[in-house]
């Protein structure tokens, strides 16, 4: 595990490049008992794909005193299990006005729609990070004969509730803004609410199902 500081109040811990669930399994499991651990000075924790963001007031700490510390909570860490977190069963409306890419997708991968309805929904995804927007989780990994790329040209309207497709993760747009992803469907599950704690209903090391409706 690598530590390095990013600007004044940021530390970020790297142990690993790849998106890989063990390593991801890790990084939640850390990211969770860094936050238990309240360490002075600590504001908050990200988790991310193979990076753990430690924001910090450094009139308080700094980073030998982090870093030592997270080291021995790092060291009395349980091997954690690859499987985890809540199972989400989502209902997705596939292809027509909610997923206006599906037929490209079809025809990019050189299978039918039905085929790409299949790929997508027969596989448990791995909630890896969240960002971009409040609540859009960021699943892994899509069947790499779909996992088409991002739009060439973005639109500058994505409707809430569309789950779209960008290489090799899969995604739900929690609210309506401008996007790249290929759109194969739409959900009615509200992914974000501010009225809610917490806002977001995916969380990292979460689970993801999609139910064709």
């Amino acid at each position: 595990m690598k530590c390095r500081l990013a600007g004044d109040s940021l530390v970020i811990l790297e142990l690993g490049t790849t998106i890989d669930p063990l390593q991801h399994a890790r990084v939640v499991q850390l990211a969770a008992a860094v936050s238990a651990a309240s360490l002075p000075g600590v504001t908050d924790v990200v988790p991310s794909y193979g990076t753990i963001g430690i924001h910090f007031q450094p009139l308080v700490t700094d980073l030998a005193r982090l870093q030592a510390t997270v080291q021995q909570v790092d060291a009395s860490l349980p091997d954690v299990p690859v499987t985890g977190g809540v199972l989400h069963e989502i209902p997705v409306q596939y292809g027509g006005d909610d997923g206006p890419d599906l037929a490209d997708i079809a025809a990019w991968a050189g299978c039918s729609e039905d085929a790409v309805v299949a790929r997508h929904s027969e596989v448990e995804y791995r909630v890896y990070v969240l960002g971009f927007v409040p609540g859009f989780a960021y699943l892994g990994t899509v069947d790499p004969t779909i996992a088409a790329p991002r739009r060439r040209v973005p639109r500058d309207h994505v409707p809430a509730g569309s789950v779209g497709i960008a290489g090799a993760q899969t995604g739900i747009y929690p609210s309506s803004t401008p996007g790249g992803w290929q759109l194969i469907g739409r959900t009615s599950t509200v992914l974000f609410d501010r009225g809610r704690p917490p806002g977001a209903l995916l969380a990292p090391g979460d689970r993801v199902r999609f139910i064709p409706v």
